[in-house]
């Protein structure tokens, strides 16, 4: 079924964000990442589908200086009440209400999957860009065991918009639209009680068993992969 954006800014602020609140402590992954791409101090950064701000949060905490659009206003909303004092939008990743050669640093964390056009956001990234720019792209990988074995199929996401593709075949894409991969890494995250107590209790055991063996996997049997690009101007 096709879908433009305002069904999808729908689904988002009256399903996926329907119950969001602002929350004052951060996700301890976020925290460990902007130590890791240290320096922030005065660095633009942008995030595309930034939803309600704990990344942008995390790097400003570091000395970012943090804008962000996501297609849900309800995001947004809660996401200004964090950063007041962001530069913030409400609209589609694929056209950026930016001039060109802004930032420092473009992110897309989990988001770009879920996009009409991926590759056309892509470019935009890189035109809001400055020359000699970063861009942290956070994908799903169409090989994670799970999927492969036929346990897992997708996000609460699927079923609006999601686009999986290889590793390989998402550098091709990020190729393409101007990101030259230099670095890859595992995402993590789900190493943490928050994420093995999610949904019902007799799940947990399965969930804490895929969060222990996770680190072990190769980076082709992922669920998601970092990617750390250089931006071709």
């Amino acid at each position: 079924m096709s879908r433009n954006h305002k069904e999808i800014g729908s689904f988002y602020d009256h399903v996926y964000y329907k119950h969001a609140r602002l929350t004052r402590r951060l996700p301890h992954h976020l925290r460990r990442m902007a130590a890791r791409l240290e320096p922030w101090e005065g660095r633009q950064l942008l995030d595309v589908g930034c939803g309600t701000g704990e990344w942008l949060r995390a790097a400003a905490e570091r000395g970012a200086i943090p804008s962000g659009i996501d297609i849900s206003q309800v995001a947004i909303d809660i996401c200004q009440r964090a950063l007041p004092e962001a530069e913030l939008y409400c609209g589609p990743g694929e056209s950026l209400p930016f001039e060109n050669d802004r930032f420092d640093f473009v992110s897309c964390l989990g988001s770009l999957e879920h996009f009409l056009d991926p590759e056309s956001a892509l470019r935009e990234m890189a035109r809001v860009a400055k020359p000699g720019a970063v861009s942290l792209l956070l994908v799903p990988n169409a090989n994670f065991l799970l999927r492969r074995l036929g346990i897992f199929y997708g996000t609460q996401q699927a079923d609006l918009r999601e686009d999986v593709r290889t590793l390989a075949g998402w550098q091709e894409l990020f190729e393409l639209a101007g990101h030259r991969v230099v670095r890859r890494w595992k995402d993590l995250h789900i190493l943490s009680w928050s994420w093995i107590r999610l949904g019902r209790w007799y799940l947990w055991p399965i969930r804490a068993a895929l969060a222990l063996s996770l680190p072990f996997w190769p980076l082709s049997w992922q669920y998601q992969v970092y990617h750390l690009c250089e931006i071709k101007k």
